[in-house]
């Protein structure tokens, strides 16, 4: 019996310790801390290629700049489920499609965010309407 005690405190100690170890990283995961959420950045450009892929979508988007250039802009979005609830389909954003596309920018200024809304040929494509809770018919 004793045996048995030791054993459940060791068990317990060892799922409490995993959980201390687990909990964070999973977090650090699913964490939008790199964007800066109080401010939206809006570019218009073509689509370069959309990534429809999990864990997370990645839209690129060139822009050209004022000297011609172009500047290859990355918009993070949810994966193909959430996208697919928003009505967001891997074939409706094709390379050479003019986009405007608003999103919260990383912190460290480089040219990627996190995909707020856009506009296609006149639509609007909003990928967070994914996660609208549709209420079961009574």
């Amino acid at each position: 019996m004793k045996y048995l005690n030791t054993m459940k405190r060791i068990s317990c100690f060892a799922i409490t310790l995993f959980s201390l170890l687990i909990i964070p990283l999973a977090n650090a995961h699913h964490s939008a801390s790199m964007f800066d959420r109080s401010s939206i950045v809006e570019v218009s450009g073509q689509v370069r290629e959309f990534q429809y892929t999990n864990p997370h979508s990645w839209l690129l988007v060139d822009v050209t700049n004022e000297d011609g250039s172009v500047t290859t802009w990355g918009f993070e979005a949810e994966g193909p489920s959430t996208l697919m609830r928003a009505g967001i389909r891997k074939g409706d954003l094709p390379a050479g499609t003019p986009i405007t596309i608003r999103g919260n920018p990383m912190k460290d200024g480089r040219s990627a965010g996190a995909w707020i809304d856009a506009v296609v040929n006149g639509e609007s494509v909003n990928p967070r309407n994914g996660f609208a809770v549709i209420p079961a018919a009574e």
